[in-house]
C-alpha cells in the first residue's frame, strides 16, 4: 500500500466534507491499488473514478466515502450491495458491517472480486450473480442497501426488502448528467427521502443476464 498516497487521499475526503472516522478507517485500511487494473495502478490512490472490466467503474474514493457516511453502518448490521463490480465498495462495508451480500450482474467480475476480498482477508462478504434490481429475497430484510450503478427510478423492490428503520443509498435518473444519490429511510409510516449529491453511474440493468454472466 502506498501510504503516502493514501495519507493524502485522506486528507482530500476530510478536506470534502467526510467526517465520519469509522468510514475513514475503513477506507484508509483498503488497499485500493488491489483493486484496479495495472495500466492504472499509479492512478490508484488519485480521488477518481477509474475502468474496470465489462464497461463497469471503479467509483470516485470521494464518492464512496460519502455513499458509505450517509448509509450509517453499523457493526451488527446486514447490508445488501447491487453492483459488485471490483469488489472495492463490499471490502470497505466489510469492515463496518457484520456481513454484507454483495450482487453482480457479470460473473467474472463476482468471481474476481471474491478471490481478491479472500486475498486480502475478508471473509464476511456473501457473492451472489444476477439481475440486482430484484435484490436478493432470500436474505431479506436488510439494515442497509447501497447500489452502485444508477436506477431510472426508484427500485421497488429493494424497498420492499429494506427492513423497518432501514436506508436504502441509491443513484437515480434516467440521464448520466442528472444523476442524484438519494437516500430513503423506511419508517413504520412510510418513506423518508433526501437527495444528496450528483453523480455519474453507470446504468442499473435489468433483465436478462447476459451470456458472460452465466455458466
Amino acid at each position: 500500500m502506498n501510504v503516502p498516497a493514501l495519507q493524502r487521499l485522506l486528507a482530500e475526503l476530510r478536506q470534502s466534507g467526510i467526517s465520519d472516522e469509522n468510514v475513514l478507517a475503513a477506507i484508509g485500511a483498503v488497499d485500493r491499488e488491489r483493486f484496479v487494473s495495472a495500466p492504472f495502478a499509479e492512478r490508484a490512490w488519485e480521488n477518481t473514478a477509474l475502468p474496470i472490466s465489462f464497461g463497469q467503474t471503479i467509483s470516485q474514493p470521494l464518492v464512496v466515502a460519502a455513499m458509505t457516511e450517509a448509509l450509517r453502518v453499523g457493526p451488527r448490521m446486514k447490508v445488501l450491495e447491487i453492483g459488485t463490480g471490483s469488489g472495492y465498495q463490499a471490502a470497505i462495508l466489510a469492515k463496518l458491517a457484520r456481513r454484507v451480500y454483495t450482487i453482480e450482474r457479470f460473473k467474472p467480475l463476482s468471481k474476481e472480486a471474491e478471490k481478491l476480498l479472500i486475498d486480502l482477508g475478508i471473509y464476511n462478504v456473501v457473492f451472489d450473480v444476477g439481475d440486482g434490481s430484484k435484490g436478493w429475497p432470500g436474505q431479506a430484510p436488510f439494515d442497509r442497501i447501497i447500489v452502485t450503478a444508477a436506477a431510472e427510478e426508484r427500485p421497488q423492490a429493494l424497498i420492499d426488502q429494506l427492513a423497518v428503520g432501514g436506508i436504502l443509498i441509491v443513484p437515480v435518473g434516467r440521464d448520466p448528467t442528472s444523476q442524484v444519490v438519494e437516500r430513503i429511510v423506511k419508517t413504520d409510516s412510510g418513506l423518508q427521502r433526501d437527495t444528496l449529491m450528483p453523480v455519474r453511474f453507470v446504468p442499473l440493468v435489468t433483465g436478462a443476464l447476459p451470456v458472460l454472466g452465466q455458466g
